[in-house]
C-alpha cells in the first residue's frame, strides 16, 4: 500500500474554513462560559465535538443522531416550523454553516423559500434577553445555488437579525484560509465578491416591556 505524497504535506490541515470557524467559535464559548449553550445544525464531528470536550452542549437538528455522545444532549427539531414554541431557553446559541440550507430540501427538510428567515426568528426566540448568537453563513453575491446552499449579502443577514431583536456585536471573515475582521464601513465589497464565510456575533436586545 504505497503512500507517496505524505512527505510533502504539512503536519495537519489548517486551510479549511470549517477548521477555523469551529475552533474560533468554540474558544468564544469557552471564554464566555454561558449557563446553557444550544447548537443548531453545526458539524457534530467538528464544532460540537470541540465544545463537548469542555462542557455540555445541546444540539437541535432536523436529522436524527443515533449515537450516544458524551457531553451532547440531542433533540430532533425543525427550526423552520411556526409552531416551534420554545422561548427564553438558553443564553448562548450557535448555528455554523447551517442556516443557508434551511428550506432547500437537501437534508430532508420541507421546501420553503422563507425557511432561513423563519429559522432565524425561532433562534432569536430561543435566546434569553442579552443572550449571544454565533452565526456563520456564506457571504457574497446574494443567490440560491439550487439545493446546495444560499449565499447572502451580509447586510441582508444584519437587517434580518435586527428585525428579530438581534444586534450585531462582531463580524469576522474567513477567506482562503485567513481570518479577517470584516470591513464594517463598506459591506458592499463583501456583497460583490463571489464567496467568503462570515461569522456573526449577535446579542439579543433586552425587552423594554
Amino acid at each position: 500500500m504505497p503512500c507517496l505524497r505524505d512527505w510533502y504535506d504539512e503536519g495537519g490541515a489548517t486551510k479549511s474554513e470549517y477548521f477555523w470557524q469551529d475552533l474560533l467559535v468554540a474558544r468564544m464559548i469557552f471564554s464566555a462560559k454561558p449557563h446553557r449553550h444550544v447548537d443548531i445544525g453545526s458539524r457534530i464531528d467538528g464544532f460540537v465535538a470541540h465544545v463537548a470536550a469542555f462542557r455540555e452542549i445541546e444540539v437541535f437538528d432536523i436529522r436524527p443522531i443515533h449515537a450516544s455522545i458524551p457531553g451532547v444532549i440531542f433533540r430532533q427539531e425543525d427550526l423552520m416550523q411556526s409552531f416551534f414554541a420554545m422561548s427564553d431557553y438558553c443564553d448562548s446559541l450557535s448555528c455554523l454553516h447551517a442556516l443557508e440550507h434551511f428550506g432547500l430540501g437537501r437534508y430532508g427538510d420541507p421546501l420553503d423559500p422563507d425557511g432561513f428567515s423563519k429559522g432565524l426568528a425561532n433562534m432569536s426566540g430561543l435566546l434569553k434577553s442579552g443572550g449571544i448568537l454565533y452565526l456563520s453563513v456564506p457571504l457574497g453575491i446574494d443567490r440560491v445555488e439550487f439545493n446546495a446552499n444560499r449565499v447572502f449579502d451580509p447586510q441582508r443577514i444584519i437587517d434580518l437579525a435586527r428585525g428579530n431583536s438581534l444586534e450585531l456585536s462582531a463580524l469576522s471573515i474567513i477567506q482562503e484560509g485567513r481570518v479577517m475582521e470584516a470591513p464594517m464601513k463598506d459591506l458592499s465589497k463583501l456583497a460583490s465578491q463571489r464567496y467568503a464565510l462570515g461569522i456573526f456575533t449577535f446579542r439579543k436586545r433586552f425587552s423594554t416591556l
